[in-house]
């Protein structure tokens, strides 16, 4: 067998991976926004929230959330919620439950996502409406 055709449906199989894995860049009109501030009780119970606005799409649609704090590779996800995309911003609010040390009220870093569950054969692939990273304060409530 030739070796260009080879070579050439590897690196076009490689490409389409690495299409798939990576969130795209927003597109107009679609966005998430993450508050400056979040809130942290007694009980490790972490609410995050801001607002996101998405297109219509076929699949449903999610807003998550996650959140980390001195070691920026140990992430901590925070709930999730269904999304509306109609292109009208909306807002979202997530809570999750993390053990009491593991979060300290003060500074921390958030990553929220819009993330559509699109068909696509067996098993549904993830498309990424707009993702945000921001650095935000923990406060105890």
């Amino acid at each position: 067998m030739p070796v260009r055709p080879v070579l050439a449906a590897t690196l076009g199989g490689a490409a389409l991976l690495c299409a798939l894995a990576a969130p795209a860049a927003a597109a107009p009109g679609e966005s998430v926004t993450v508050d400056s501030t979040a809130r942290l009780a007694a009980d490790g119970t972490v609410t995050l929230s801001g607002t996101y606005r998405c297109l219509p799409g076929t699949g449903p649609v999610f807003v998550s959330s996650s959140v980390s704090q001195a070691d920026p590779r140990v992430r901590h996800g925070i709930g999730g919620s269904a999304a509306r995309c109609d292109g009208v911003e909306h807002r979202w609010a997530n809570s999750g439950k993390v053990s009491a040390e593991t979060l300290t009220a003060g500074a921390a870093h958030v990553q929220a996502n819009v993330m559509e569950l699109r068909p696509s054969g067996l098993v549904p692939l993830p498309v990424f409406h707009a993702t945000r990273d921001r650095d935000i304060k923990l406060v105890r409530s």
